[in-house]
């Protein structure tokens, strides 16, 4: 399998180069050369899979031989052995209709352990294998960072430095980040909103020249393994539904602020994945709804709410989707994100804008809605849902008239926001790896929030 990236300057790159690479070197994102097809027969076949047989028979379709079959299979079962549930992303119902799948049995609980679990031993295989120098940068909302740092922490031949938004997460996020002392492991807190710490980290990958030279890789879901292992979970959830005999296409309500995990589903979907309806729910800010109902797609005024790792304005996975949007016409997706660049919006054309609705419903979820759900299915269904859930089950509700048989994405424990849970009146017990990062130091430093400063002190890290 080869990967080319959506402005047409980069191709012919293989799946190790590719994950290495993060962030095209043209400036765009990277993707398949074309995208592997599922049958109905393959599917059956796959039914009685495990998740981790699952997991090694999809990523085969995107890495070939690049990594032999054994050794790939390995990789894959030290990622997921770290899971607290056999099924890895088990499914369970709410109510008729509507199913929730959990993706927080991971290290750090959260969905984000999915794909960094394996990227972070793919990494580790790599720098073995080839003698390459991994040096990770990454911005996050709150889950990608500890989990990308669960991933790599105290393995030889790989440092990495995370930038959140200094108190603009939860706070057992912040702790699962910066109680970590490990030595390969810097955490920066910049002065301002995860929009511009990814800003920062896209520019610092777009200076090829400070790219090569610190040796930086990705671990953000620019990174197209991050996407193609979020893929996986999809083909979980139907295979669960049609082993109840449900194997009619199904929909899939997603929180999402960065429209990586949305965009996974789209990808298994054209992968031949019977996808009913994509539901894109949105909180607060809500540029994805936006441009889904109206065809325009433009920052707002950053909000902060209850549901913080969406707190998220500019979605770094979108280029992707303009990209099949547009045909693959890398020369469109080129002239649009310079418009976007130099006027700050991007506008499609009606016939472009009702493509986009055949592929998703979207649904913008206000601070009270969020809460509501919370507390009406821990009444109603004995079922605690964590803010970002809650979002995407309440968009689930309020489409579900044109969507039948639903599974809505739980992408992290109540657990890690015990803010928004306590405001319901709601109290929880925490698990034990949680409640014991409490009683720890941190390890943290302050950062402004602009490119010259992140350069400086990832100089001084990495040299």
């Amino acid at each position: 399998m080869e990967y080319i990236s959506t402005r047409g300057k980069v191709s012919g790159v293989g799946f190790i180069d590719a994950i290495l690479m993060g962030l095209a070197d043209d400036g765009g994102l990277l993707v398949p050369a074309r995208i592997p097809q599922v049958s109905a027969d393959t599917l059956k076949q796959w039914q009685e899979l495990s998740y981790q047989e699952l997991a090694l028979e999809i990523f085969t379709l995107y890495i070939g031989e690049e990594i032999p079959r054994e050794e790939l299979r390995q990789l894959v079962d030290d990622s997921y052995s770290t899971f607290r549930d056999a099924d890895v992303t088990p499914v369970r119902k709410l109510h008729e209709g509507l199913d929730v799948m959990e993706l927080f049995h991971g290290p750090t609980f959260a969905f984000k352990d999915v794909a960094l679990q394996f990227l972070g031993n793919l990494y580790s295989y790599v720098a073995r294998k080839t003698g390459s120098t991994i040096h990770i940068v990454g911005a996050t909302s709150g889950d990608t960072g500890a989990s990308a740092i669960e991933g790599v922490r105290g393995k030889e031949g790989i440092r990495i430095c995370i930038l959140h938004p200094h108190g603009k997460v939860s706070k057992v996020q912040e702790l699962q980040m910066t109680t970590v002392d490990d030595a390969n492991v810097l955490n920066l807190a910049i002065d301002g909103t995860f929009d511009d710490g990814q800003r920062i980290i896209k520019e610092l990958f777009a200076d090829v020249q400070f790219k090569h030279r610190y040796h930086l890789r990705a671990i953000n879901s620019i990174n197209i393994a991050r996407i193609l292992a979020q893929t996986v979970y999809y083909f979980y959830a139907y295979l669960q539904l049609a082993r109840r005999g449900q194997a009619a296409a199904v929909s899939f309500s997603v929180p999402t602020g960065n429209f990586g995990d949305i965009f996974a589903g789209y990808l298994a979907k054209r992968m031949g994945l019977p996808v009913n309806r994509l539901i894109l729910a949105t909180n607060e800010n809500n540029i994805l709804a936006h441009f889904v109902s109206e065809g325009v797609y433009q920052p707002g005024e950053f909000r902060g709410t209850y549901s913080p790792s969406m707190d998220i304005q500019v979605a770094s996975n979108f280029e992707r989707y303009l990209f099949y949007l547009y045909g693959e016409d890398a020369s469109s997706v080129t002239e649009l994100m310079e418009q976007f660049k130099q006027n700050g919006t991007i506008t499609i054309p009606q016939e472009k804008l009702a493509v986009v609705q055949s592929d998703f419903s979207a649904h913008a979820v206000l601070n009270q809605e969020c809460l509501d759900t919370i507390a009406h299915y821990h009444k109603e269904n004995g079922y605690l849902l964590d803010p970002h859930t809650a979002c995407g089950v309440a968009a689930a509700d309020r489409l579900a008239s044109e969507s039948g048989a639903t599974v809505a994405l739980s992408t992290a424990h109540p657990a890690k926001f015990d803010e928004s849970i306590r405001l319901v009146g709601i109290e929880q017990p925490f698990p034990s790896q949680i409640s014991g990062l409490f009683e720890q130091s941190q390890h943290v430093e302050l950062s402004p929030a602009s490119n010259e400063a992140i350069a400086a002190r990832l100089v001084k890290f990495f040299e």
